[in-house]
C-alpha cells in the first residue's frame, strides 16, 4: 500500500475513533432519561480502541468523490461501525459463534456477560439510527432519509440479519443442512454493509443515477473480494495474527468460497473482481484512486 493510502486509512481510523467516543459518552441527551454506566461501557469495549474501520473510510473516500464534507461523511461512517461492531457483539454470542476472542482481547460476552452484550449490540443498533437522521449528516432531509432507508435494508432481513441466518442454516442449526449459496449470503451477511458505506458516499453526494451504479458495482466487487479474503485467512492464516480464532469454517464444515473454488481459484476470483471494481470506477478518473487502493488493500489484508 502507498503511504498516501495508510495515512488516508488511518486518519480516517483516528477520527472515527474520536467521533464515537463522543457519541457514546455517558452523557445524557435530549429525549434520553440516563445512560447506564454498564451499558455504556460495554459498548465502548466493543466500539472503541480497535479495527481498521474500513466501512467508515469507505464512507468518507466515496463521499470525498462528491467533494463532501468530511465532518458529515464521518457522522455517516459512524453509523454504520456502530451497526457492524453491533453485529460482531451478536456474532460472538454463545447462540451463535460462540467465539471467546476478538481483535486479540475477550469477547465481550466474556469480558461482562451475555445478557450485557446482548444489550450492548442492541443499543449500538439503535444509536446507529439515531446518528445517520442527525441535521448534521445533511442539510436535506430527504438526503437523511435515503441514507437511512438504505441502512435499515443493509443491515436488516434483506442484508446483513438475513445473511447471517442463511449461513447458520447452512450450518444445520435448524435440521437439516440447507444448500448453501456462498455468493448470495455473502452478499447479504457480509457484502451488505460494505456496499452501504460506498453507495453512502453517492446518497451524500447527490450523484447522478449512472454515477450512484457504478460505485454500487464498485461496492458489490469489493464486499465479494472482502469475504473471500476473509475465508483465505482462516485457512491460511493463525489466531495470533487474525486476532481471533481461526478454522472455525473447517470446523463447522461450512462451504466457503474457499471449499467451492480451492485455495489457488479463489485467490484468482478476487483478482478479477479487483479488475471488475478498478473498471466500475473509471467515471471518477483520478478521483476514485483512493478507493482503488482501498479494494486492493482489502484483497491482501493479513487480518
Amino acid at each position: 500500500m502507498t503511504t498516501d493510502f495508510t495515512k488516508r486509512l488511518d486518519a480516517t481510523a483516528d477520527d472515527t475513533e474520536k467521533l464515537l467516543g463522543e457519541l457514546l459518552s455517558g452523557d445524557a441527551l435530549p429525549d434520553e432519561i440516563a445512560r447506564p454506566t454498564r451499558l455504556i461501557e460495554a459498548m465502548r469495549y466493543s466500539s472503541l480502541g480497535g479495527g481498521k474501520r474500513l466501512r467508515p473510510f469507505l464512507a468518507v473516500e466515496s463521499a470525498a468523490v462528491f467533494g463532501v464534507p468530511r465532518d458529515q461523511a464521518l457522522l455517516v461512517g459512524a453509523a454504520l461501525e456502530c451497526i457492524h461492531c453491533y453485529s460482531l457483539i451478536h456474532d460472538d454470542l454463545p447462540a451463535m459463534d460462540d467465539s471467546d476472542l476478538r481483535r486479540g482481547r475477550p469477547t465481550l460476552h466474556k469480558a461482562y456477560d451475555d445478557a450485557t452484550a446482548i444489550l450492548a449490540g442492541d443499543a449500538l443498533l439503535t444509536i446507529a439510527f439515531d446518528i445517520i437522521t442527525r441535521d448534521a449528516v445533511h442539510a436535506d432531509p430527504m438526503v437523511r432519509l435515503l441514507l437511512t432507508r438504505a441502512l435499515a435494508r443493509a443491515s436488516g432481513i434483506g442484508g446483513m440479519a438475513g445473511g447471517q441466518i442463511l449461513d447458520l442454516a447452512g450450518e444445520g442449526r435448524f435440521g437439516d443442512r440447507d444448500p448453501v449459496d456462498v455468493a448470495r449470503v455473502q452478499q447479504m451477511k457480509t457484502g451488505a454493509l460494505l456496499r452501504y458505506g460506498c453507495i453512502a458516499g453517492a446518497l451524500l453526494g447527490q450523484a447522478s443515477q449512472s454515477e450512484y451504479k457504478a460505485l454500487d458495482a464498485y461496492g458489490r466487487a469489493l464486499g465479494e473480494a472482502f469475504q473471500i479474503a476473509d475465508d483465505l485467512l482462516d485457512v491460511e492464516s493463525d489466531a495470533e495474527a487474525l486476532g481471533k480464532p481461526t478454522g472455525a469454517d473447517a470446523a463447522l464444515n461450512k462451504t466457503t468460497f474457499v471449499t467451492q473454488l480451492g485455495i489457488d481459484g479463489a485467490k484468482r476470483r478476487v483478482q478479477d473482481l479487483l479488475a471488475k471494481a478498478d473498471a466500475s470506477l473509471a467515471p471518477f478518473g483520478a478521483k476514485g484512486d483512493t478507493l482503488r487502493a482501498a479494494a486492493r488493500f482489502v484483497a491482501d489484508r493479513k487480518n
